[in-house]
């Protein structure tokens, strides 16, 4: 069955635009023109993924974001929001968005956004490696973490970036190149890898502040040093 794609913004011709070209690329689409109505769609329709404006009324879309990760850790959200918004998407990012496109964007590019969080979402074929790290485990194959023994509420960008860190222990990486290989840009704001690594290790270190697994590498990026 196609996957269900809600959209939530408050100028209906972007609605109707991305709408369409979901549409076209087989999706199921919803709409919603404001922040209370596109949260109450996503809780009763269920989607598979969430495209969602900043600037709503009503709601804002930091709010939606916000409720929408309360509901669900894995939901994928990809944020639209206007130039010169960074701090708003910056914490767009720090509450659980997994992919942002700034307007004016083109509806080609965030249709293949979009297909990039489903894919990454949707659990691999079984067979592959299961990571390891003492308490912390990860399979890839069944998109799930877990450390002592319980499960980490992980969104789908945080589970790819840990896989891929957890993968190539002992290298350090510069934000542009955890861009290029977990988001799959070439270029982008590297404050998105910046957010999402200190989501992480929220989640995964015993003193954020003081991280063992994710260290900083200054004037370069970050690596993952097994516990």
């Amino acid at each position: 069955m196609a996957s269900r794609v809600l959209v939530v913004d408050d100028d209906a011709t972007v609605r109707d635009v991305v709408g369409r070209y979901l549409d076209e690329a087989g999706y199921r689409v919803d709409l919603a023109a404001d922040g209370p109505t596109g949260l109450r769609a996503a809780r009763e329709r269920g989607p598979d993924a969430v495209v969602l404006d900043l600037m709503l009324p009503g709601m804002t879309g930091l709010d939606v974001c916000r409720e929408l990760r309360r509901d669900d850790e894995r939901l994928p959200i990809v944020m639209l929001t206007a130039l010169g918004e960074e701090d708003d998407r910056v914490l767009g990012l720090e509450l659980g968005a997994d992919d942002y496109v700034t307007k004016p964007f083109s509806p080609r590019e965030l249709v293949l956004r979009i297909g990039s969080v489903l894919r990454r979402a949707r659990p691999a074929e079984p067979g592959g490696s299961v990571l390891v790290d003492g308490a912390l485990r990860v399979d890839p194959a069944a998109r799930s973490a877990e450390l002592d023994g319980s499960p980490l509420a992980l969104t789908t960008r945080e589970f790819d970036l840990l896989a891929y860190l957890l993968a190539h222990p002992g290298r350090a990486y510069t934000r542009a190149e955890l861009l290029a290989e977990v988001w799959g840009w070439e270029f982008g704001d590297q404050s998105t890898v910046t957010v999402h690594v200190r989501r992480l290790r929220e989640k995964i270190e015993a003193d954020p502040t003081r991280p063992v697994r994710i260290a900083t590498i200054w004037g370069t990026g970050y690596r993952y040093d097994p516990a």
